[in-house]
């Protein structure tokens, strides 16, 4: 059972990353002028995306502002992410799969 909720953890650490990456890449082909968001599905992505990984940059944002204009928050909070993701789950989910198998 712990394994499967780590699998869970895991997989929703590793969408968020994905949408963290996304987010970034959809900003820059907007401030190139790539992608119009006045297109409703541009805008429909662009805006989920920014609903979903808002409450994960917001804080970093408050914390560090943009340097030079380059916004460094997803790179903090990726890092954070994939520490979380390599170190901290395995120590919380071991004695969880000792106990619950």
């Amino acid at each position: 059972m712990a394994h499967f909720i780590w699998y869970i953890v895991d997989s929703l650490v590793g969408l968020l990353i994905l949408a963290i990456i996304a987010n970034a890449i959809l900003s820059w082909l907007v401030a190139f002028d790539i992608v119009n968001l006045r297109n409703r599905f541009a805008y429909s992505v662009a805006h989920f995306l920014n609903a979903v990984t808002r409450p994960f940059l917001w804080p970093v944002q408050k914390i560090i502002p943009p340097l030079g204009g380059i916004d460094i928050s997803p790179i903090i909070v990726l890092l954070a992410l994939q520490g979380l993701r390599i170190y901290l789950l395995p120590m919380i989910f071991a004695p969880l799969a000792g106990v619950l198998g």
